[in-house]
């Protein structure tokens, strides 16, 4: 039950942190600096926690046999690092910042889930996700 439960709340706590350390950079830092800082201490909680998390593969044969996905993965990271950073500098609130993003990209994958993933969305599905859309112009609107 753990293991099914433990991903999301590290999740869920990671992006409690995350968006709360976001908002808590001084405006003189700057923004690639502060990111390049930040990256640096998640790669050194990488490597100690690669110690204790099993793996059949060296970090070597990982690098070896990493495809597009890990290296996109790693610009999109920065990207979003960097667009919470400006966000919350240019005014956005720590209460709808994310809650907009997340909805905004939800309705972006969609489509690609059904078409390129072949996900089956039902009438409950797809009901729910029109609130979310309908919820993010309410949110987004001064």
């Amino acid at each position: 039950m753990t293991s099914f439960y433990f991903p999301v709340a590290l999740a869920v706590g990671g992006m409690l942190f995350y968006h709360l350390a976001q908002k808590s950079i001084p405006k003189e830092i700057n923004p690639l600096y502060a990111t390049m800082i930040a990256y640096a201490v998640g790669i050194v909680l990488c490597a100690i926690f690669a110690l204790a998390y099993p793996s059949k593969k060296s970090f070597v044969d990982s690098v070896r046999e990493s495809n597009w996905a890990v290296f996109v993965l790693g610009a999109s990271a920065a990207c979003i690092e960097i667009g919470f950073l400006l966000a919350y500098r240019a005014g956005w609130k720590i209460s709808l910042a994310a809650v907009a993003t997340n909805v905004a990209v939800t309705a972006m994958l969609i489509p690609i889930g059904v078409i390129v993933f072949k996900d089956q969305l039902s009438l409950r599905n797809v009901l729910g996700l029109i609130f979310c859309v309908l919820g993010l112009v309410l949110v987004v609107r001064e």
